[in-house]
């Protein structure tokens, strides 16, 4: 019965927790600017609606500008698949998010717009900057250490899982390494890969940059979950802890839905110190958990 209950409950957060997730980072960041926003099931009739138009191309688009879409939702797919089920290592992550990225790039240069190049050069450069530390991440995922419940150790998690917040931040380019808000050429770094997007094309790309949110923010909830002593108090089997993720992982949607109306993007020469103290801090807090 467990059993049955448990690939239920995992089924469900597979198809609907995309969808849920940005509508409630749409809602909250509506909510604290004063504004009432969407439902919160509004992106999923965005997506529908779009994959039923044909998209609008000229003339300088080839073949690629229709695989890449395509590319981009599987990359996702497979992303989001691994995080929940964990039928593979997570050191495959990084693979899938190099073929997500470079679907995104690869239409952003086919394109051949100005705004295209900026984007895919910002990208490339978040890309650079976060893979290290999120491969530090990973190897912490796949490791034995565990979070003590000793005041030092429930110090240093925190730490270290705050770092991974960041980063994974960085890695969505949210504030303040991108400020999706605008909705300005000069201030966007995905969207302004897919301005000339359209469609059916579109739905793909909005589809798997949702799929990709929920992957990375269940991914840091299995890490905090999964490497705390002070859980096995609480939760003893491992279904209890699965059931925790979706409370918390809906927890971290409405603060990243907080975080982008209040915060603001900082100056790109900003991003590769910060990222590298980050890569640095984490490093350390994983030693030291590991000592502790």
């Amino acid at each position: 019965m467990e059993l049955i209950i448990y690939i239920l409950y995992l089924s469900l957060l597979f198809i609907f927790l995309p969808f849920l997730l940005t509508g409630i980072i749409r809602k909250v960041r509506a909510y604290a600017q004063g504004r009432k926003g969407p439902k919160l099931i509004q992106f999923y009739w965005e997506v529908s609606k779009a994959f039923l138009k044909v998209p609008v191309l000229h003339n300088y688009f080839s073949e690629i500008s229709n695989l890449a879409p395509r590319v981009a939702l599987y990359s996702s797919f497979m992303l989001w698949t691994i995080v929940l089920f964990e039928w593979a290592p997570f050191i495959l992550i990084p693979f899938f998010l190099a073929l997500y990225r470079f679907s995104f790039i690869g239409f952003a240069m086919e394109g051949a717009t100005s705004f295209g190049g900026m984007a895919s050069s910002r990208e490339i450069l978040l890309s650079v900057m976060v893979e290290p530390t999120f491969i530090l991440m990973i190897l912490a995922a796949q490791s034995h250490i565990e979070i003590s419940e000793t005041p030092q150790g429930i110090l240093i998690g925190i730490l270290f899982l705050a770092l991974s917040f960041m980063t994974i931040l960085a890695e969505l380019a949210k504030p303040p390494f991108d400020d999706p808000r605008t909705h300005l050429e000069l201030t966007m770094v995905h969207e302004a890969m897919i301005l000339e997007a359209s469609g059916r094309q579109l739905a793909y790309f909005e589809l798997a940059s949702s799929i990709k949110l929920s992957a990375l923010l269940v991914f840091l909830v299995k890490l905090a979950l999964e490497h705390s002593k002070v859980f096995d108090y609480i939760f003893m089997n491992h279904l209890g802890r699965e059931f925790l993720i979706l409370p918390i992982v809906v927890v971290l949607a409405i603060l990243i839905g907080f975080w982008e109306a209040n915060s603001v993007r900082r100056k790109w020469t900003w991003i590769p110190e910060f990222m590298g103290l980050t890569f640095i801090a984490i490093l350390i807090l994983g030693s030291l958990v590991k000592l502790s």
